[in-house]
């Protein structure tokens, strides 16, 4: 198998792993982020003496918003109400989502990496940096609309009577486009952007900074390339989730409350007035969690099976 097919083949296989093994740390996430707190006019100060969060859950037809003390706790609150579909929510989305774009941005940013950047930048120690900002910037802002749809999917349905099923998704985002026009599809792109831009860029400078210190030590393969993936990932969603939580209220409340959605900043002052600074880490412990092991099951699968392939391609010749 050629270099280039093995790379397509490796990406292909470590985008399909971490959407199918990481969806129900995204529907958690989802849910713990679009669910506003109990009262909405406390002070942020009172807000840090209530204990706990709080996950909404589908239970036999009833909606309903239970208190819960954390991630794990949440995990078990949505599997018994709504069991393993409930957590698995939108992974076929995520499938259809995550498999061409990651593939496509493993693949871009290798590329940027390796032929494009090198010649073109004076400090070789700003390519990673910069290929990985311009790949997340290009891959994201084709993929903003099935985003748009695996969100809604995973969030809690807007009312007792409306639960979110794909079908139900796609009929309010038919009618959202007929009334506001297809830029509609995009709305919740730049909070999506200032979300993912800084962590690709974060991520790819501190990724290939620590490979690199690993192999001067004499450590190489799929194991140093898991663990500098889940180091530097883990380290960049915890300095870009506020990002994250404004991406997922915007994109969940399109079809919710299309009259009262905002741009990024206002939306980050309304959330700070109402919930306080808190409110802007809601989910990050689902997310850390389903973002460490993501980034090292992907980059270890590109890094290993790539090489494996283009290796026994070289052993036949």
């Amino acid at each position: 198998m050629k270099t280039h097919e093995a790379k397509l083949v490796a990406a292909a296989t470590g985008s399909t792993l971490t959407a199918l093994t990481m969806t129900p740390f995204d529907v958690v996430k989802t849910r713990l982020q679009t669910q506003r707190p109990r009262q909405q006019q406390m002070s942020s100060l009172a807000a840090r003496t209530v204990e706990g969060e709080v996950v909404c859950v589908w239970d036999h037809g009833v909606f309903r918003t239970e208190r819960v003390n954390g991630f794990f706790d949440a995990i078990r609150h949505v599997w018994k109400a709504e069991g393993v579909p409930g957590l698995w929510k939108g992974a076929g989305t995520s499938l259809l989502i995550g498999v061409p774009s990651s593939t496509c941005y493993m693949l871009t940013y290798d590329h940027l990496l390796r032929v494009i950047l090198p010649p073109l930048l004076p400090s070789q120690s700003l390519v990673p940096l910069t290929a990985g900002i311009l790949a997340r910037t290009f891959i994201t802002s084709l993929s903003s609309p099935l985003e748009l749809v695996r969100t809604n999917l995973q969030s809690t349905p807007p009312s007792p009577d409306n639960p979110h099923t794909l079908r139900s998704v796609l009929g309010s985002i038919r009618q959202m486009v007929d009334v506001h026009g297809v830029r509609c599809l995009w709305r919740g792109l730049a909070a999506t952007l200032w979300r993912d831009v800084p962590f690709s860029g974060l991520y790819w400078a501190g990724y290939e900074t620590l490979k690199a210190t690993f192999e001067r030590h004499g450590r190489s393969g799929a194991p140093v390339a898991f663990a500098s993936g889940a180091i530097s990932g883990t380290t960049a969603a915890l300095i870009t989730s506020p990002f994250d939580v404004l991406k997922t209220r915007r994109q969940a409340l399109i079809m919710s409350s299309p009259g009262k959605i905002t741009s990024t900043f206002p939306l980050v002052a309304d959330i700070l007035r109402t919930e306080g600074v808190s409110a802007l880490y809601a989910g990050i412990l689902p997310r850390i969690v389903k973002i460490a092991p993501a980034c090292g099951i992907m980059i270890a699968c590109f890094e290993g099976v790539g090489h494996l392939l283009a290796k026994e391609e070289d052993t036949r010749l």
